[in-house]
């Protein structure tokens, strides 16, 4: 009798123990992508990516805490719209079009990505650069 309950102690107490633990990997998103794996839903290339490996980075010009944050930026195959991750966005991304074919800015919502030097490119909200 006391194995019994000794036994149904120990096995109540894993299960109790199982329930709080956290899973990495169990935090997928709508698309299926992993947060806690560094990826999130890019919306111009259909697929989870992680925006810290992307070939364009852009650095905050001038963050106001004590570290700097970092804004990626994916285009289209056809150049006409561009994705841009940035903190102040959250989760999502925000889809800026490029206005006409000789146009060389892509706009959103006060957002506007422009080219910067010989390959950069600088992104400005409200006409400030905040990243570059």
């Amino acid at each position: 009798m006391k194995k019994t309950l000794l036994l149904s102690t120990m096995f109540l107490g894993s299960l109790a123990i199982a329930q709080n633990t956290h899973v990495v990997g169990g935090d997928r998103d709508a698309h299926g992508c992993i947060g806690s794996a560094g990826y999130t839903y890019s919306q111009i290339k259909k697929d989870c990516i992680r925006t810290f490996e992307q070939k364009i980075k852009l650095t905050e010009v001038a963050p106001k805490e004590s570290s700097t944050s970092i804004a990626a930026v994916i285009f289209s195959k056809d150049m006409k719209k561009a994705e841009v991750f940035v903190k102040d966005a959250g989760e999502r991304s925000i889809i800026l079009t490029r206005a006409g074919g000789r146009a060389k800015a892509w706009k959103k919502d006060g957002y506007v990505l422009v080219p910067y030097k010989k390959n950069g490119y600088q992104l400005k909200k409200d006409n400030i650069v905040i990243y570059q």
